[in-house]
């Protein structure tokens, strides 16, 4: 059985929850990510944020202030202040079936993996659509050539 050990992206970016959204909104530009683990000084997971949980809270903030006044709202909104704190979580030892299917079953679009409180990776949609793609490719060098 493939574990998520196989496929996670080890030591993601990270943040603290006394981060700012503009700090977290530069790391996912710059890294193209869309999911950051908030965390603590000894790696422990407090939460998550996504880019929708920034877009939501920008859209619903800047209905009360002045656009204008944007920047000013991402640079003091720390990530304590919109990070999902009940967060799902898997073993490194989890099945990548089962985690696949508790990720559309729920419609999450990662799930953080810990060892014991300490967060060792992170699993996202994108690493799942890889496995797929391995496997189809497999399938395709198994498959007698065609009568064409």
């Amino acid at each position: 059985m493939m574990t998520l050990s196989e496929i996670m992206t080890e030591h993601p970016f990270t943040l603290g929850p006394e981060n700012s959204v503009k700090q977290a909104m530069d790391l996912m530009q710059q890294e193209r990510i869309r999911h950051i683990p908030i965390v603590d000084e000894q790696h422990h997971l407090l939460g998550l944020v996504t880019l929708s949980d920034i877009l939501a809270t920008r859209e619903s903030k800047l209905l009360l202030i002045n656009p204008e006044r944007e920047a000013e709202f991402t640079d003091s909104v720390q990530l304590d202040e919109i990070m999902t704190r009940q967060v799902a979580s898997v073993d490194p030892h989890a099945g990548i079936k089962e985690a696949a299917l508790y990720l559309q079953r729920h419609r999450y679009g990662c799930l953080p993996v810990l060892k014991g409180r300490k967060l060792i990776g992170i699993v996202t949609e994108s690493d799942f659509i890889a496995v797929a793609i391995n496997l189809l490719e497999l399938m395709e060098e198994q498959e007698p050539p065609g009568d064409f």
